[in-house]
């Protein structure tokens, strides 16, 4: 651990001179040893791996299965369809997963170009890949620090570290040698500065301690570098139907050979027949259908400002549980904002827009603040400490712009901020005398203070002011603000830095906060309503959080708050039973976030992380779904993510969960259907097995309306307008079947029924001819137009069927016939491609079928509307029961 070690120390263990830095010879040495200091990648996927990767899936395997067994009968047109709709699945996840994980590269990118270094006794300016351990480092403002350093040197040094630890207030910086605990969270090693974080203030110099994988951005590479290969709800949804399905189709056609055989029918006809039920089994379209929605999805969510990386999230969403959100940039403006002005007996809150006149003591207050702060601001543009620039956008909104007030009243000497004073002291000229402007910690400030300002005269300071002045810094803490008094003393010349500080006028003092994004509040409610768990995670200190947390609705007691020390404390077993206790995780390091992940989804939450910070990487990663801000995310949290939000807003997390449940309500439609459709099509085939009638659907013509018919009002069921009330809902059982509320007797109730009106087109189909399901030696031409019939009537029932699995309990008439233009048009389709299969002679010779008059079409219509009206009645009886 550098920072327990003294610089001495340190300067003894790499054997280094500071004044003179490391020689020649020596870097040439350490450079053999160390190489370079950049963070390394792991090998990235290429797009044929990518592609394998989209096969491993069960219901995969059982459709190359069936495509093998396609292609031994010789069926091989059967084989292209079956192979087109598995690269189509394929080809579809490989262009939404073609982004490939960028983390690692992303945090190459992010080390310092260029630092300056002693070597030999000169300062030079280097590329920061050619640091080593052991060089001499030289900081100032406005400098990347390209590596991990322990300070050997400090003046007023301040260090922005947000990214790293979530923190929006610079941290104060020094090389001192005071001992510190090894768990000492990383913002407060004050005399280490780390690799990629930013100079905002003063000076300094620093050995270099860990170059690459070995500093502190290093052990967050290695973090992101681990796989994490977990399937998603849906992902495990899909591998069990396929497991089912598969095992189904096995089954039945072991069953329906054995028995074909003990009837003494012909063998061939009889692997006819179970290669025709494994078909029927087998949704073929079901992958790739899936796919499309997911696909489809994606789109429609990028037009509310969510990106989606990867196709399988859009469902996760849908049953997020847990929202883990970084507060700084994410719940939090990530901008330092004065929210309180006090001048003696006048506490003002400043309101979050506009301009505002300032009168008497405020006007004093505020030109003392600007005069006292080295940041600027510029055509919207503001550069130096997050604090200092707070303070002057606090002077423009007076409309005391720093740029006008130090022309006019000009800056002649400073007595500049140190962590032991805790003031900044400013001598400007104003006319034919001077002014000293001081601004620190109000404590400092009364010590050094002998008069107070109050309605433009100056008297004496009194305990009963003091302790007045006191009371509301200490009111402001409460609420987490950072306090800040001002004072000032006029003198006819000028005086040197040492007599500053002395018989000061204090004005008042001002309180400044990260503020809360405006729109974050409602979104925090809406998201509790559908049963979701806001969570803050954040490097800032408790007081800080758990204000902001109850500001936001996110926690309302004390107790619901924990650090990242308090964690160490628990054991890992023990942290996951209490972990939802706690809404507040404050002072939390990147490893804090990864645990604090895992142990809820040890306990079954599906977990949502929002970041945007380098410290969110690792569990933007580990979290079901990582969501990184798209405008103030680093690289490297997008490339960790699932999902990016394009406009970083909060609200935007919330309409991707209401879309995601949408979606997933969607794709079950679609697998409910489809299964409806081919549990139809297989007791068809069984019914004329066991009773030993002709076969009235071949393996191709099953095919067909698998993959064209069925399909196409399968995707636009997938696509169907969002449920208003899905977010009146709690959040979706990970573990739920895709057949539960109901689901599965609806799937067998549709079935039956568009089995039961298929058999029927095939009975009148023969009995038109005289013929009986029973009957011997049918004549081809007669199985034809049976077959054509029921052929017809299974796909018009399935077409007609998909309108009322729009909604569960909803009847037609109460969601509207055409409230899905997409599904009309889809039924519209499917019926014209029926037409033209019958119809067209290369078509209909094809598939083994014939074309129908406009009676056979009445007829069609009349069954086919069956499981329609049917289903129908089925709503209206159970809502009136």
């Amino acid at each position: 651990m550098w920072f327990s070690k003294s610089a001495e120390e340190v300067l003894q263990i790499f054997n280094v001179n500071p004044e003179q830095g490391l020689s020649s010879e020596k870097v040439k040495e350490k450079s053999a040893i160390y190489g370079e200091n950049k963070l390394k990648a792991k090998p990235k996927k290429g797009l044929v791996s990518l592609f394998i990767a989209q096969l491993k899936d069960m219901l995969i395997y059982v459709l190359l299965s069936a495509a093998v067994i396609t292609i031994v009968i010789h069926e091989y047109i059967d084989a292209l369809i079956i192979i087109l709709v598995v690269i189509l699945n394929a080809v579809i996840g490989v262009v939404q997963e073609y982004k490939a994980e960028k983390a690692i590269e992303a945090l190459q990118q992010m080390a310092a170009p260029k630092c300056l270094v002693r070597r030999s006794g000169v300062v030079e300016e280097i590329s920061s890949e050619e640091i080593v351990p052991g060089d001499i480092v030289v900081l100032d403002a406005g400098r990347l620090v390209p590596a991990d350093l322990r300070l050997i040197k400090s003046a007023n040094l301040q260090i922005e570290e947000s990214s790293l630890t979530g923190e929006s207030v610079a941290s104060e910086k020094n090389a001192h040698d005071i001992y510190q605990d090894p768990k000492t969270p990383l913002g407060d090693r004050t005399n280490m500065a780390f690799m990629s974080t930013l100079v905002t203030y003063g000076h300094g110099e620093g050995i270099v301690v860990d170059t690459a994988m070995n500093t502190e951005m290093g052990k967050i590479a290695r973090i992101l570098d681990e796989e994490i290969e977990e399937m998603t709800p849906l992902q495990k949804r899909m591998e069990e139907l396929g497991r089912k399905l598969g095992f189904i189709a096995i089954v039945v056609c072991v069953l329906i050979f054995g028995i074909a055989v003990f009837q003494g029918r012909d063998l061939f006809e009889t692997f006819l027949t179970a290669i025709s039920l494994a078909v029927a089994v087998i949704p073929e379209g079901l992958p790739a259908i899936v796919a499309i929605v997911l696909a489809l999805g994606v789109t429609q969510m990028s037009k509310i400002n969510a990106i989606v990386r990867k196709l399988t999230a859009v469902e996760t969403l849908g049953s997020v549980n847990i929202i883990c959100s970084d507060k700084t940039g994410t719940l939090t403006q990530n901008k330092m904002t004065v929210v309180k002005l006090y001048t003696l007996n006048n506490l003002k809150e400043i309101p979050a827009v506009g301009a505002f006149e300032v009168k008497n003591d405020e006007q004093e207050l505020v030109r003392s603040l600007v005069l006292c702060s080295d940041a600027t601001l510029e055509n919207g543009q503001s550069t130096g400490d997050p604090t200092e620039v707070a303070l002057v956008v606090l002077g423009e909104r007076y409309n005391l712009t720093s740029k006008k007030l130090n022309a006019e009243y000009k800056r002649v000497d400073e007595n500049s901020f140190d962590s032991v004073r805790k003031l900044m002291s400013t001598l400007n000229q104003e006319g034919s005398s001077y002014r000293v402007h001081t601004k620190g910690a109000i404590d400092n400030i009364l010590k050094i203070s002998t008069n107070v300002l109050i309605n433009g005269r100056v008297l004496p300071l009194t305990e009963e002011i003091k302790t007045q002045f006191s009371q509301i810094a200490d009111e402001m803490s409460d609420d987490a603000l950072r306090v800040l008094g001002v004072a000032y003393k006029d003198c006819d010349n000028p005086i040197s830095a040492g007599e500053m500080e002395k018989d000061l006028t204090i004005i008042g003092l001002v309180g400044m906060i990260d503020p809360p994004r405006p729109e974050v509040k409602d979104s925090i409610r809406e998201a509790k309503m559908a049963g979701i768990t806001p969570v803050m995670i954040t490097g800032d200190h408790k007081n800080t959080a758990m204000a902001i947390a109850k500001n936001l609705g996110i926690a309302e007691f004390h107790e619901q708050s924990i650090t990242g020390a308090e964690i160490d404390e628990l054991i890992e077993e023990e942290f996951s039973k209490e972990i939802n206790n706690y809404r507040v995780f404050a002072r939390v390091s990147p490893e804090h976030k990864v645990k604090i992940v895992k142990a809820y989804k040890i306990q079954g939450n599906i977990v949502s992380m929002t970041g945007d910070g380098v410290n969110d990487a690792p569990s933007l990663k580990n979290a079901d779904i990582g969501v990184a801000m798209g405008i103030t995310g680093t690289d490297v949290s997008k490339g960790a993510s699932d999902m990016i939000l394009t406009d970083d807003n909060f609200t935007t997390i919330v309409h991707a969960i209401e879309e995601g449940r949408n979606i997933y309500n969607n794709i079950k439609k679609s697998v409910i259907y489809l299964l409806s459709c081919n549990l139809g099509e297989m007791i068809a085939i069984l019914a004329t097995v066991l009773f030993f009638w002709p076969l009235p659907l071949l393996p191709t013509q099953i095919l067909w309306i698998n993959l064209i018919t069925d399909s196409l009002p399968a995707i636009a069921l997938g696509v169907d307008p969002r449920d208003k009330d899905v977010m009146k809902q709690k959040p979706r059982d990970p573990n739920e079947s895709f057949f539960a509320h109901g689901a599965g007797i609806r799937a067998f109730l549709g079935g039956v029924m568009i089995g039961f009106v298929t058999l029927a087109a095939f009975y009148f189909g023969l009995k038109e001819f005289n013929y009986a399901l029973s009957s011997k030696d049918i004549p081809e031409n007669v199985l034809t137009y049976a077959r054509t019939m029921a052929f017809v009537v299974l796909a018009t029932s399935q077409l007609f069927y998909s309108i009322s699995i729009r909604n569960s309990v909803k009847t037609i008439l109460q969601i509207g016939l055409f409230s899905n233009m997409k599904l009309i048009i889809a039924i519209v389709a499917g019926l014209l491609l029926q037409v033209a299969l019958i119809s067209i002679p290369i078509l209909s010779s094809a598939f083994k079928v014939q074309i129908l008059t406009l009676n056979d079409w009445y007829f069609v219509f009349v069954l086919a509307l069956i499981p329609l009206i049917i289903n129908e009645l089925i709503k209206v009886l159970r809502r009136w029961g």
